[in-house]
């Protein structure tokens, strides 16, 4: 599913939320059928996120990056390469330090992290951000088997003839608010 609106709409406050990194404040929120207003560290397990930080650790290489995040979260290492392997991250980059890779090559770092756990919920905030064409052609081939494997998908992006491409449905925000949901 689309989340679009206007920068500064919420969409980004939106996906933290329901990833459980932010506090609801008012109303009522749930994922994955866990309330966001009394448990929301219970869904992060549960959930996978991917924002414009990387959330890669600098000082570790790409193997062991991925391998700790397979780790924490139960899949197994065999998960974790198979994920560097569908990114298209070269083996040649697996024992080099994040921090010697380009924008892209993080990028796609992050997203094997995150794939390779296999979330319910996918949130994901640009992502096509710092990517090549094919790249962008690997994210949207990723998205679409995770959500006819049975996750949620939900992505905010400007690139909207991507998107349109990709989600199924959109909800439209701005200034915090929801406009449409179909």
């Amino acid at each position: 599913m689309l989340l679009r609106g206007p920068n500064g709409a919420g969409k980004t406050t939106l996906l933290r939320c329901c990833a459980g990194l932010l506090p609801v404040t008012s109303g009522t929120a749930e994922v994955l059928g866990i309330d966001l207003r009394t448990r929301r560290t219970a869904v992060r397990r549960r959930v996978g996120l991917l924002g414009h930080a990387t959330f890669l650790y600098q000082d570790l290489t790409v193997r062991e990056n991925v391998d700790f995040w397979a780790r924490a979260s139960g899949a197994s290492i065999d998960d974790g390469v198979a994920a560097l392997r569908r990114l298209g991250v070269a083996e040649r980059l697996w024992s080099l330090p994040v921090q010697a890779l380009s924008a892209g090559q993080r990028r796609r770092v992050s997203f094997a992290s995150m794939v390779c756990r296999r979330p319910e919920l996918w949130l994901l905030d640009e992502p096509h951000a710092g990517l090549d064409a094919a790249g962008r052609d690997t994210i949207d081939e990723l998205m679409a088997a995770a959500a006819a494997a049975g996750a949620t998908v939900l992505f905010a992006s400007h690139e909207l003839d991507r998107a349109h491409e990709v989600a199924h449905r959109e909800v439209t925000i701005a200034g915090g608010v929801v406009e449409a949901a179909p």
